[in-house]
């Protein structure tokens, strides 16, 4: 089932038998476009592998492409070739468009700082909305021109460089992409970067990951800077996504069924993979390996109060294992996703209590008290991770639907099928 061939309401049926299930769900989005700015950034010719195709890596495809990378697909074998350019020796203005990709913008901001000509980025409504004042007044300090042509703060911006500074402030509360778009543009900054943030860094693994990612392609950054350099090609094999693979394991924890991710091993640079964590604190056994990560659910779920700040993502996801827990889940510091795709503490409590379920928002987070949820049609708010949590919902409880399911192509256009496959038992 493509994401084309959804309905624009998608009915869940209950599944049969508790499932037993093997599966790899397609590449990481954040791996997927760190590595294909940093390709497009390096001296040569770099292969990746396991590459994610969704709309926000399209997004991050597009964009590189236009600014000079030369790029050759093979979604067959999720397989990208970039031959990279160097954007200091750019001439000309150029026009991205991220979508609704929050990663490809705010990734490729400080990138066209680093061009001595107008750059112009903008994305889909819904990006619109999301703030980037934070990157916009860095990159202003750094001393690149920005201007704001529609709403301070927001896309659309044009950006016109080069930075010809090494220091900035930086408040680290709101998103630690703002950190990771300016660490991945710093080996190409005169004189390099160091970042000084003025509140505590949110989402602490995927600045991590940023890292490591650059130094796969031979740059060393300490997770506030980087010393002058450049990049070098480099064959890369990106991991199966943690965040995708979270539904999975949840779908395990709430059916008592047993679900592998293959692929996410214990060397992940995923902080996601510690939701499994957290399902193993509700009562799941969980085992891990160099090759994988199997949930078995028990048949029992144990409410928790937890701080999800280092795995937001998940955080939705755990909203709907909450429901079928033997008491209340508290999940805390996340109050940060309210700038996500859509208001994300809002409107998980929003659809929940819709389906006759106890659950109370809080400014960094929210309560959900177990039950039985009621036939419900959720909306899903032109968010992929609402349509993927929710879904879950219907593992258990009839008369369940999904409104606008085709949001899930943002990034994992597959999603429906492969819980589908997962769940059912020949």
């Amino acid at each position: 089932m493509s994401t084309a061939s959804l309905p624009p309401v998608l009915a869940l049926s209950p599944v049969e038998q508790p499932p037993d299930a093997t599966l790899r769900p397609p590449g990481s989005k954040s791996i997927t476009n760190r590595a294909l700015l940093c390709a497009a950034l390096a001296e040569g010719t770099s292969t990746l592998t396991g590459v994610l195709f969704a709309d926000d890596t399209r997004a991050m495809l597009g964009a590189i492409t236009a600014l000079g990378a030369e790029v050759e697909v093979d979604e067959a074998a999720t397989t990208v070739k970039v031959r990279g350019t160097d954007p200091r020796t750019a001439s000309g203005p150029v026009t991205l468009y991220a979508n609704q990709s929050g990663t490809t913008a705010r990734f490729l901001l400080p990138t066209l700082a680093l061009r001595p000509a107008r750059g112009v980025l903008d994305g889909d409504a819904q990006l619109r909305a999301r703030p980037f004042g934070p990157l916009v007044e860095a990159l202003r300090a750094l001393g690149a021109q920005v201007e704001e042509p529609a709403e301070a703060g927001r896309l659309p911006l044009a950006v016109t460089g080069p930075v010809h500074r090494g220091r900035v402030p930086l408040p680290g509360h709101l998103s630690s992409q703002f950190l990771s778009g300016l660490l991945m543009a710093a080996p190409l900054m005169p004189q390099g970067l160091a970042v000084e943030l003025t509140s505590a860094l949110v989402s602490v693994p995927y600045v991590t990951m940023t890292a490591a990612v650059m130094s796969a392609f031979g740059v060393d950054a300490d997770g506030l800077g980087a010393a002058p350099g450049r990049y070098r090609a480099a064959e890369y094999a990106i991991e199966p996504d943690a965040s995708a693979a979270s539904y999975f394991l949840a779908a395990a924890a709430i059916t008592g069924g047993r679900i592998t991710v293959a692929g996410l091993g214990a060397a992940s640079l995923q902080g996601d993979v510690r939701f499994a964590d957290v399902l193993e604190r509700m009562g799941a056994r969980v085992s891990r390996d160099a090759d994988g990560i199997t949930v078995t659910g028990t048949g029992t779920l144990r409410g928790v109060d937890v701080d999800m700040a280092d795995i937001s993502d998940t955080a939705q996801t755990l909203a709907a294992v909450a429901v079928h827990a033997d008491g209340p889940t508290r999940v805390r510091g996340i109050g940060f996703i309210r700038h996500k795709e859509t208001d994300r503490l809002a409107a998980v409590v929003t659809e929940l209590r819709r389906a006759g379920i106890d659950a109370q928002e809080h400014d960094d987070g929210f309560t959900i008290n177990p039950g039985a949820p009621a036939p419900t049609r959720f909306a899903t708010y032109g968010d992929h991770r609402m349509a993927m949590s929710l879904s879950l919902l219907g593992l258990r409880s009839a008369g369940i639907e999904i409104d606008d399911p085709r949001c899930v192509a943002k990034t994992y256009p597959g999603f429906f099928a492969d819980l589908s496959r997962a769940t059912a038992r020949a």
